[in-house]
């Protein structure tokens, strides 16, 4: 059932509602009894003046409080409400793993989760991500729904299970793909991410919003492309290309991935599809084509999924003896001319061939 809270709830402004909304209903007020017959089971098809005669309490107004938000009951909504307000505050890092893989302490040494209410901010330095999330308390363990607004992500949702001890929080995610877990642990393949934190700080953080959702918007006139035109003869450098790679080095924007997490990386290549992958999360899934008579030799990417599925980002690619290297413009922009790795020209990755 959809929720329809406001963004950071608070119960003493929603018993006020309650309160508010039983005087008004005592006050012959035609939208309080509508209010009343339509949410409240023991006022079904009631008129609205016996609406108004039957005596109902405030305990009445606060279940026709909860199931206009969408809960069942006074109770499950007061449960929701208080575990939003028990996950607020800046939540640092103490453990992460990743199928089934202990990721180094310094890969999120310098990230941080900021909760307010029902929005939330993950900050690194790779990425920030911001969105929204819906916990289900009625279920065991707890279930979290993200929806990513801004990042990397934007578009895209995960699912998950968590469990808060006052302020150690430890979350199971499905990683964008994937499915929701059903226990706190993860294993290869999985997709599931286990993040354990403890609370640096409960103040309310500032500025976490969830993000601005950016309108959709028509691909520049250069991206409008048949998509059947990546449907391509297969040639010696594409066969080349296939397979298991391992990355070498990756910047992104001017800024290089610290050495450490290249060991959670992947690229895979089948035919033209192409999926990379870093700690478990999809951050490439792509249909590739080549144009081996320019220089440098110039590729091109169709996202077939996500929040780009469809969007075109056009790159150029180089052989530096059995490692190849990469340089991918956003969706939109113009190919690179050179692998000068600066701000604003894409992301540059070397890879080399998995033994």
């Amino acid at each position: 059932m959809d929720k329809k809270l406001p963004a950071r709830p608070n119960l003493d402004h929603l018993r006020r509602q309650a309160k508010v909304l039983l005087a008004q209903l005592h006050d012959g007020d035609a939208g309080a009894a509508r209010a009343f017959v339509e949410h409240l089971p023991e006022a079904r098809l009631m008129p609205a003046a016996a609406a108004r005669a039957a005596g109902f309490r405030l305990a009445d107004a606060q279940s026709v409080i909860a199931r206009q938000t969408g809960f069942a009951s006074w109770p499950a909504l007061s449960r929701h409400v208080q575990h939003l307000r028990a996950l607020e505050g800046d939540w640092r890092f103490a453990s992460l793993e990743i199928d089934g893989a202990a990721m180094p302490g310094a890969t999120f040494a310098q990230s941080n989760l900021l909760i307010d209410g029902d929005r939330f901010r993950s900050e690194s330095p790779e990425a920030t991500y911001e969105g929204i999330f819906t916990v289900d308390v009625e279920t065991s363990p707890a279930h979290i729904d993200i929806e990513f607004v801004e990042g990397p992500e934007a578009g895209n949702c995960c699912y998950g299970i968590y469990d808060i001890d006052g302020d150690r929080l430890t979350l199971c995610l499905g990683l964008v793909g994937a499915g929701r877990p059903s226990t706190f642990a993860t294993q290869p393949g999985s997709g599931f991410a286990l993040e354990r934190l403890y609370r640096a700080s409960a103040d309310r953080p500032a500025n976490v919003t969830g993000g601005t959702p950016q309108a959709p918007s028509a691909p520049p006139i250069g991206d409008r492309e048949d998509p059947s035109s990546f449907d391509i003869e297969m040639t010696p450098l594409l066969r080349r290309l296939e397979g298991e790679w391992i990355p070498t080095a990756l910047v992104r924007d001017g800024k290089p991935m610290p050495e450490p997490w290249l060991a959670f990386g992947s690229r895979t290549v089948v035919g033209t599809e192409v999926k990379v992958v870093f700690g478990g999360q999809t951050m490439v899934h792509a249909k590739a084509r080549v144009d081996e008579s320019a220089t440098p030799i110039a590729i091109d990417y169709l996202s077939l999924s996500g929040g780009q599925k469809g969007a075109i980002s056009r790159g150029i690619l180089e052989w530096a003896g059995d490692e190849v290297r990469f340089l991918i413009a956003a969706p939109g922009e113009p190919r690179p001319a050179s692998f000068d790795a600066t701000v604003g020209t894409g992301t540059l990755s070397q890879w080399r061939k998995k033994p």
